[in-house]
C-alpha cells in the first residue's frame, strides 16, 4: 500500500461526508472538502509520477474515486435542486453506458482498452469546474451568473460529445475482425 494509494482511498471515503453535507445543507462544508478532495487528486498523482510511487492498484482506484466523487456530488446536488436533474441524467448516464460498454466488451471476449480520450478530460475539468461553482455560490452566498450557466453548458455538450466519441470507438472496436478471424476459411 503506498502513500498515493492511502490519499486516493482517503478520498473514496470523503464521498460519503460530502454527500452528507450537501444533504445537510452544509454547502460551505461541503465546497471545503470538494477542495480537499481536488488538492488530494493533485498530491497522489504528482506523488505517484515524481517518486515512481505509481502501483496497479493505484491506476484503478485513482479514477473510481474521481467518479465515485463526482457521480455522488451531481446525484446530491440533484436531489438538493441545486442543479437541474437533466444534466444529472446525463452525467450519470454516460458513465453507466461506458461502464456497461466495457462490461460487455469483457464478457464477450473482446476487452476495449482503456484510454481517456480529450474530450473525455475536458469534460471532467468542466465537471468539476461546474461543481466546484455551485458548491462555492451556495456555500458563499453569491451569484454565479453567468459563469453557472456557461459551464452547465459546456458540461452538457462535452459530456454528449464523449459518450458519442467513445460509442464511436467501442462500435469500431467490436467491429474489428479477431486476428484469428481473419485466417479463418
Amino acid at each position: 500500500m503506498s502513500i498515493p494509494n492511502i490519499i486516493t482511498l482517503g478520498r473514496i471515503l470523503l464521498v460519503p461526508v460530502i454527500v452528507w453535507a450537501i444533504s445537510s445543507g452544509q454547502m460551505m462544508a461541503a465546497f471545503i472538502l470538494f477542495c480537499v478532495a481536488g488538492v488530494s487528486d493533485a498530491v497522489d498523482g504528482f506523488l505517484a509520477k515524481r517518486f515512481g510511487m505509481g502501483t496497479e492498484l493505484g491506476r484503478l482506484l485513482d479514477p473510481l474515486a474521481d467518479k465515485a466523487l463526482l457521480v455522488s456530488i451531481y446525484v446530491t446536488l440533484g436531489i438538493a435542486n441545486a442543479i437541474p436533474r437533466w444534466l444529472v441524467i446525463l452525467v450519470v448516464s454516460r458513465d453507466i453506458m461506458i461502464i456497461g460498454a466495457v462490461l460487455l466488451s469483457w464478457l464477450v471476449g473482446k476487452p476495449v482498452p482503456l484510454r481517456p480520450l480529450m474530450v473525455s478530460k475536458l469534460n471532467t475539468v468542466a465537471q468539476v469546474l461546474f461543481a466546484a461553482l455551485v458548491l462555492a455560490a451556495s456555500g458563499l452566498r453569491f451569484q454565479a451568473m453567468p459563469f453557472d450557466v456557461l459551464l452547465m453548458a459546456a458540461v452538457a455538450v462535452l459530456t454528449l460529445l464523449s459518450v458519442g466519441f467513445y460509442l464511436v470507438e467501442w462500435v469500431r472496436h467490436m467491429s474489428a475482425a479477431a486476428p484469428d478471424d481473419a485466417t479463418a476459411p
